[in-house]
Order: C-alpha cells, then sequence, then structure tokens
C-alpha cells in the first residue's frame, strides 16, 4: 500500500510517495497550469514506480494549487502539511520557518508534529522567493549562484521590502557604486529579517527548521542562524517538506 502527498507550489510541484517511508520524490516545475501540474507529478510518480492508481490508497494535494486538484482524495493547509513533515524529517523539530515562492510561514509544533501556533505572510511576496528571485535577477545574477556570490561580501542595507520598490532601490544601489555581492548579502538579510518577523510571533522552541525552496541556501540559513541566536537546521529534503506531510496525512488516514 502506498500513499502520495502532492504540493503545488507557485513556483515548483512536489511530489512525495510514502509506505511509512519515502519511497521516491519528485519537483517538478508547477508552470501556469496548477492542475495540469499536480496531476503530471501524480503520474509520474506512478509511472517510474510500476504502479497503477488502485496501488495508491490516499493521495492527498496541499499548496496553493491544491483547490485545482479534483484529482485529490484529501486537501490539506500547507501549515499542517509542513508541520507534519518538517517534523518527520527531524523529529526533534519544534519550530519551522518555511519561506516558499509566494509566502513564508512560521510555525510551532509538539513532540508528535501537530501545530501548536502559527503565522503566515501570504498577502505580498515580501521576503519571498518570489522577491529574492525577482531582486537578484535585478543585480543580472541567477538564484542559484546566490551563495557563491554572498560568499565573502559586506551586506549593503536594502530598506524596501516591496518587490517593485526593492528592484528599483538595487538598481540604484549598482548606480552609487555599491558592489553586486554586496548589494545581494542586503537581499538576503531583508529576506531574513522578514522571517524573524514572523517567527517573532510565535512560540519559537528548539530546535528551529528550515523547509521551503530557499532552505537549499546555506548562507541564508546561516544568516537567518545568526539573527535568532539559535542554529537554524535544514535537511536535503527540506523542499518536500509539505508533499510528504500530505503523503504522511495519507498513509495515517489509510
Amino acid at each position: 500500500m502506498y500513499s502520495i502527498g502532492i504540493d503545488i507550489g507557485s513556483v515548483g510541484t512536489k511530489g512525495i510517495l510514502f509506505n511509512g517511508e519515502m519511497v521516491d520524490e519528485i519537483i517538478i516545475p508547477t508552470g501556469w497550469n496548477p492542475k495540469k501540474a499536480g496531476g503530471d507529478a501524480l503520474n509520474k510518480l506512478l509511472t517510474v514506480n510500476n504502479l497503477t492508481k488502485d496501488d495508491v490508497k490516499q493521495v492527498v494535494v496541499t499548496g496553493y494549487g491544491r483547490v485545482s486538484a479534483d484529482f485529490a482524495d484529501k486537501v490539506v493547509t500547507e501549515i499542517t502539511c509542513h508541520a507534519k513533515g518538517g517534523h518527520f524529517l527531524d523529529n526533534k523539530t519544534r519550530t519551522i520557518i518555511d519561506i516558499g515562492g509566494q509566502d513564508s510561514k512560521a510555525i510551532s509544533v509538539n513532540q508528535n508534529g501537530n501545530v501548536t501556533d502559527f503565522v503566515m505572510n501570504d498577502k505580498c511576496a515580501a521576503g519571498t522567493g518570489k522577491f529574492l528571485e525577482v531582486t537578484i535577477n535585478s543585480l543580472g545574477e541567477d538564484i542559484n549562484n546566490l551563495d557563491e556570490l554572498t560568499k565573502d561580501a559586506k551586506a549593503e542595507k536594502i530598506n524596501s521590502m516591496c518587490t517593485v520598490f526593492a528592484e528599483s532601490e538595487v538598481i540604484s544601489l549598482l548606480a552609487q557604486g555599491a558592489s553586486k555581492e554586496a548589494v545581494a548579502l542586503g537581499i538576503v538579510d531583508s529576506i531574513v529579517n522578514r522571517a524573524q518577523v514572523l517567527l517573532n510571533k510565535v512560540a519559537v522552541n528548539e530546535q528551529i527548521l528550515f523547509t521551503g525552496g530557499l532552505a537549499k541556501s546555506q548562507r541564508i540559513r546561516e544568516v537567518l542562524s545568526d539573527k535568532l541566536g539559535d542554529e537554524v537546521v535544514t535537511s536535503p529534503k527540506s523542499q518536500l517538506a509539505g508533499a510528504l506531510g500530505a503523503a504522511i496525512i495519507g498513509w495515517n488516514k489509510i
């Protein structure tokens, strides 16, 4: 028996095949059609593992595109799924900071991975992956080179949290002679400051797990740890936390 969790995010769609443990995983671009991306992730997991839909007893979908997933057996909020998934990745986790493509969230969990408190920024792109992508692109750099770009830099202060205004500010700083490296680290600082604001609104208990696409950045994790005065940990599977949590919820229902 298997369950599948699908997290249809604004940038990437993640899928997990689960049978009490993670059997397989997939990450594909969401593109313009969230419903299709979710269905593609599901079908690819089935095909690669020589399974049919009858072999999967529960398909649970989360993420911003979850409302479009008419193939789901169950639809669950991102908060619940990130809590379950993050706790499964490291059962010492008591606080989760997730920075996704278009929203960020801080979540407190108990020893069972159940949500005890949360706060979410989903009204604008401030401090999200989209904010980082737009501002780093305005430097003429690729977001995937962020860690190398900021390696030995000293941060230039970025005052604007609005994505549009921050992009203009970046261009202005470059015109004034600021280095790309310093501006890039300033962008990281502004994202971390926003995450810290969210974390200040929930009960922050050790251990703190960083999830979402930006958790792949060692530099962001280091700056976040410094700002909080506590070590923030990640997992190689941090980007998959939402899909994993959805799969776990499906498995528990089975």
